[in-house]
């Protein structure tokens, strides 16, 4: 199978992370706003969503696919489910001029080899092809910061990201992660919405 011709880029350095269940409540008495809980929390497909926010298909910019020893540094603990050897594989996620999202992934090799026959293809449609069952499940979210992140969104950090697991027949094929660029807010509004507490 053709790989990417990049390098994999490093993952990025979490500042804070919880599990998808704490995702009603976070520190400080600040909360996620609902359109930012729906693309984090939500089993929907983001490329979809992207799609659907700004009227301009996505593009998958491929950055590298790779070997990844067991799951590398800075990799979700639902890694461990799948055999190995493994691949990562990462992308941008690209509307027009602008990137709106990065993403990396990590496979059985065996798996990534039948499921991801074109690799500019986004992974929802890959493993969708034929309408085949698939199941999602969000397992953590939280913000992550890296200086190419900041150099690519024309942004400052920090960003959020998300981690989920695709199932079918109930075995995990791929885990992901997902980093969003704040340009988002264009269209979802602030993330964060501030609640009062009451003294």
């Amino acid at each position: 199978m053709p790989h990417g011709t990049g390098s994999l880029l490093p993952s990025p350095a979490f500042l804070w992370q919880a599990a998808a269940s704490d995702g009603l409540e976070r520190p400080a008495g600040r909360d996620l706003s609902g359109p930012w809980k729906l693309l984090l929390l939500g089993d929907g497909s983001p490329t979809r969503h992207l799609q659907l926010l700004t009227g301009i298909p996505v593009e998958i910019e491929m950055i590298a696919m790779a070997p990844d020893a067991a799951g590398g540094p800075g990799a979700p603990p639902e890694v461990a489910e799948l055999s190995e050897p493994l691949l990562r594989r990462q992308v941008w996620l690209v509307c027009g001029e602008q990137a709106l999202g990065w993403a990396e992934s990590w496979w059985n090799q065996t798996e990534a080899e039948a499921h991801l026959l074109d690799r500019r293809q986004p992974i929802w449609r890959s493993l969708t092809t034929g309408r085949a069952e698939l199941f999602r499940e969000v397992d953590g979210f939280g913000q992550v910061e890296a200086a190419w992140l900041e150099e690519r969104f024309g942004s400052p950090g920090p960003f959020w990201s998300r981690h989920y697991r695709f199932f079918r027949h109930g075995r995990a094929l791929t885990v992901i992660r997902e980093v969003f660029s704040p340009a988002l807010e264009r269209w979802l509004g602030p993330a964060d919405r501030f609640v009062r507490k009451e003294s």
